[in-house]
């Protein structure tokens, strides 16, 4: 067994001790961090490199010491992967092993002597983790891990902004321009195209693996991972886009959102909010045709928000790049999938060249 030891200088003689003992032991060793009790040395800097090296299986355990012993275990601990557990005797030892299969056990090296130290340390190598209720607590440890990753990831990662280029999508999008279109063609379109949009906006669904009994044998097919969606129109024109989503999704739930944008500040004015229950377990897509000021959709995203949504997309048929910036300023982790993004807007807060007022397009009204 591969054990990495790393120290400060309060720990240096300490984290000599135990390893004079692990290698009488048989056990390979590494040292880190502190060259000397006299040089002065930084517990994060052993934690990290020390914690590091045993989430990438380079060390199969690790044993950190500092003054206290404190410093190392919240160091190490953010490491995504590491159970650092502080152990004071034998029992606290054991039990960071049998308990919470801690991969690093810290110590105080001005709390702890030598004797005592190599006995907790015994008693952690000679535990084993017990598993059973202990194993659903470690799992929930490490599902929190990786979302919290994937929500630093989002943070941290450019926003984004996906335009169509698919043929049948283009070719659609003209069609729906086209002032002459009617009615019934353009509602009936606007929902070909948000169906087909909805393919790249749920690219990243989970699946997981099933079995199913096909009319010649046994096989392996895959199903979602129970991952639950929410659409959210923002009312009236977003409606139009719904039932093209509910074709694929038609588990999905809906909620409504409704604004209206001021004729004079062109800002947008809440008047009717209704969501899922559980909409903070859900993946949303907020749905309206026309991302234009952004007003809107800023407001929507916002109240989505404040009623606890979390993993927000804004799916639109065309954008103006004032609308993009203005989502992206206020709501950085939220996409936007869009099929074009047109040149600006004109003075009436209108999208150019666009294809009019969407709501107007599609219910016949003026």
């Amino acid at each position: 067994m591969r054990i990495a030891l790393g120290s400060d200088h309060a720990g240096f003689q300490l984290r000599n001790c135990i390893r004079e003992f692990l290698q009488d032991s048989s056990y390979l060793t590494g040292d880190f961090g502190a060259e000397g009790s006299d040089k002065p040395c930084d517990y994060p800097d052993a934690a990290f490199e020390v914690g590091v090296r045993v989430a990438r299986s380079e060390y199969d355990l690790g044993i950190l010491v500092c003054g206290t012993g404190i410093g190392m275990s919240i160091a190490a601990n953010k490491i995504p992967g590491i159970r650092a557990a502080l152990a004071y005797d034998e029992e606290t030892g054991r039990l960071a092993r049998e308990h919470n299969n801690a991969n690093i056990l810290a110590l105080g090296g001005r709390k702890t002597d030598c004797e005592t130290a190599i006995r907790i340390v015994k008693a952690w190598l000679s535990a084993d983790f017990e598993a059973s209720r202990h194993l659903l607590r470690i799992d929930k440890i490490k599902s929190f891990e990786e979302g919290a990753a994937m929500i630093r990831d989002r943070l941290n990662s450019p926003p984004r902004l996906v335009t169509f280029d698919h043929p049948l999508i283009q070719h659609k999008i003209g069609i729906i321009r086209d002032r002459n279109t009617s009615v019934k063609a353009f509602r009936e379109l606007v929902q070909e195209i948000a169906g087909l949009m909805v393919y790249e906006t749920t690219r990243n669904l989970q699946l997981e693996p099933v079995t199913v009994e096909t009319p010649i044998t046994t096989t392996t097919a895959y199903s979602l991972s129970g991952k639950k969606i929410a659409i959210v129109p923002i009312l009236r024109a977003g409606l139009g886009m719904v039932d093209g989503i509910l074709q694929l999704i038609p588990n999905a739930k809906v909620g409504h959102i409704g604004l209206y944008r001021d004729p004079e500040t062109l800002e947008p004015v809440e008047y009717y909010c209704k969501l899922p229950g559980d909409i903070g377990e859900r993946d949303i897509i907020i749905v309206d045709p026309m991302l234009a000021t952004g007003g809107s959709a800023v407001a929507a995203i916002d109240l989505v928000k404040k009623r606890g949504g979390k993993k927000v997309s804004l799916l639109s048929l065309i954008a103006a790049p004032e609308g993009v910036a203005r989502v992206h300023e206020r709501h950085p982790d939220v996409d936007i999938f869009t099929a074009a993004l047109d040149s600006h807007l004109n003075d009436h807060g209108y999208i150019v060249p666009g294809l009019g007022d969407a709501g107007d397009r599609l219910f016949g009204t003026r």
